[in-house]
């Protein structure tokens, strides 16, 4: 039997009203164009450790925004999936970030990324096992319970498999939800990346997500090096990856979604216009829950 949610985590999601439409990442090279004027965009997504500071430009400059637009709070570094002890250090940080900017969401990946000897500073790939199931479910508690709020957890690009998996990242992922409370980051892009390198199949992995579980998407950019897909989020989201999208909405609904952008970074309008067109595939294409003719078609 899967263990029930805690309770402090059910009790604050109402709390926290998740953000409608199409956002982008925050970044850098275009706080200029925030700060002069709010861009026609629903939200906009940070990464969390960029803003563990207690001041400083980067912080100011996040405040400033939070004031007219939601924000969502993406990590990258915290590794839930590592056999060290979670870095109470690094939580903390998170905290005093959450109680300090509210997001609207909170995310990290499905990973590992540190050993005894330090930091790898990557997001490295889970052996999909039940004893990392077990691991990563008690991980996830650990960190809901310390943030006082359910966290998304989001699949990611890899380019090793391994023979000892005995689940689909998706499916995987479904069962730390339903273990957990916590929900998925489907990230779309990093789906297609792994169905061109392993083979894998993009449409079938998101059919192994309950309609109800995925609580926000990201889209990005990938490059081709040597025959294989990187997922580098230096350009503009691909033909394959908009196409993928457009079968996620009708299966998940009008789900938040995030244009990624990091590097080889472009104009703000490059980034307004990525995301004119996801908010065009989210108005094109409602929900499809109710009809189980629906639901099998996609099947």
């Amino acid at each position: 039997m899967s263990p029930t949610p805690s309770p402090s985590t059910n009790a604050i999601a109402s709390a926290h009203a998740p953000p409608r439409g199409v956002g982008i990442g925050l970044r850098h090279a275009h706080y200029r164009d925030f700060l002069d004027a709010t861009p026609p965009v629903d939200w906009v997504e940070v990464h969390s450790e960029n803003y563990f500071g207690d001041g400083g430009f980067d912080l100011h400059v996040l405040h400033a925004v939070r004031r007219d637009l939601p924000v969502s709070l993406h990590g990258v570094g915290l590794g839930l999936g590592s056999a060290q002890p979670l870095d109470t250090r690094h939580v903390a940080k998170l905290k005093r970030l959450v109680e300090r900017i509210e997001p609207v969401l909170v995310s990290e990946h499905l990973c590992w990324g540190a050993t005894a000897a330090g930091h790898l500073n990557d997001l490295l790939p889970m052996p999909l096992t039940d004893a990392a199931l077990t691991l990563l479910c008690a991980r996830v508690g650990e960190l809901q319970d310390a943030l006082g709020r359910p966290v998304l957890l989001e699949n990611v690009s890899t380019y090793v498999r391994f023979r000892d998996d005995q689940y689909g990242e998706t499916a995987f992922l479904a069962e730390i939800a339903a273990r957990t409370g916590c929900r998925v980051l489907l990230d779309v892009n990093n789906l297609y990346v792994n169905q061109c390198n392993h083979g894998e199949d993009a449409i079938a992995a998101m059919n192994a997500l309950p309609l109800d579980v995925v609580g926000e998407i990201h889209l990005a950019g990938h490059s081709v090096t040597d025959g294989t897909v990187i997922d580098d989020h230096g350009s503009r989201v691909a033909a394959p990856v908009w196409t993928l999208y457009e079968h996620a909405v009708r299966r998940f609904g009008a789900i938040p979604a995030l244009i990624e952008w990091d590097t080889d970074l472009p104009a703000l309008d490059v980034l307004l216009q990525e995301a004119d067109r996801a908010r065009e595939i989210q108005t094109a294409g409602p929900a499809i829950r109710g009809d189980p003719k629906n639901h099998a078609r996609l099947a």
